[in-house]
């Protein structure tokens, strides 16, 4: 992933138009109920204010994806007013973990109950939502040598049809996207201070995560993302959490 990181850096130096040779691919989503989990909390589900950068490639990909680019998301602005709801959902207390899905296998007789494992919890929700996804595609190493406006050019006529691989979703995979084109829609008239916000997820070929942050800041409905996240050093974690701004630290 430190090889992509160099990479992405390199290739934008040399280019000119703020870094880019090409406008921004523009995508709206919006849907009913929205839930862009804040990672640090770790029971109950409380939504950023905002569709968080990581969904935004979460729903793109969902769109249109290959292994040979990936997306960039420059700017997210808000088309709907932030308005809140709360709700209580049945979940499951515990984890499956890979072994107990072998165990599973294995022993036919072996069971799973429900609902001994049942909890209800509480989830703070967005509800009514739109957003303008402002996104850029970038060569991985696996596609160097090709030409981006093609991979380009498959995500506005995906877009355009109302294709997709699989249906987009707002945060939790209950809550579907409807998508389109740009409209004539403006970002609400907002600014807010939305502190440390989660930028993006990275996943080491040593297993686990590793969550990236960014300071997030909303002025007049506009969420500009930066490229770089913040550093190890500029985000202060949980004793123990075992998470990291960057690739440097243990995996979580």
């Amino acid at each position: 992933m430190g090889s992509q990181a160099a990479l992405a850096t390199e290739h934008i130096a040399r280019r000119g138009n703020g870094g880019w040779a090409f406008p921004d691919l523009v995508v709206e989503v919006g849907g009913a109920l929205a839930c862009f989990t804040r990672p640090e909390l770790k029971v109950e589900r409380v939504s950023y204010p905002v569709m968080s950068p990581s969904a935004a490639v979460g729903v793109l990909e969902a769109i249109f994806w290959k292994p040979e680019f990936r997306y960039v998301v420059r700017a997210i602005e808000v088309l709907k007013p932030i308005e809140w709801t709360s709700v209580r959902r049945n979940e499951v207390k515990s984890v499956v973990t890979v072994g107990e899905v072998a165990a599973l296998r294995k022993d036919p007789g072996r069971r799973y109950d429900v609902e001994n494992d049942r909890d209800q919890r509480n989830s703070m929700l967005l509800r009514d939502v739109g957003y303008r996804i402002h996104a850029q595609v970038l060569l991985t190493e696996r596609g160097q040598g090709g030409r981006e406006e093609k991979y380009r050019e498959q995500l506005r006529r995906r877009v355009d049809k109302g294709a997709c691989f699989a249906q987009p979703f707002l945060g939790c995979r209950e809550f579907s996207a409807s998508f389109g084109p740009r409209s004539d829609a403006k970002p609400i008239e907002r600014d807010e201070d939305l502190g440390v916000m989660l930028h993006s997820i990275v996943y080491p070929a040593t297993g686990g995560e590793q969550y990236r942050w960014f300071h997030a800041q909303l002025r007049q409905g506009v969420l500009e993302v930066p490229l770089k996240p913040l550093g190890a050093k500029e985000v202060a974690m949980p004793a123990g959490s075992g998470w990291r701004a960057d690739g440097t630290g243990e995996d979580r």
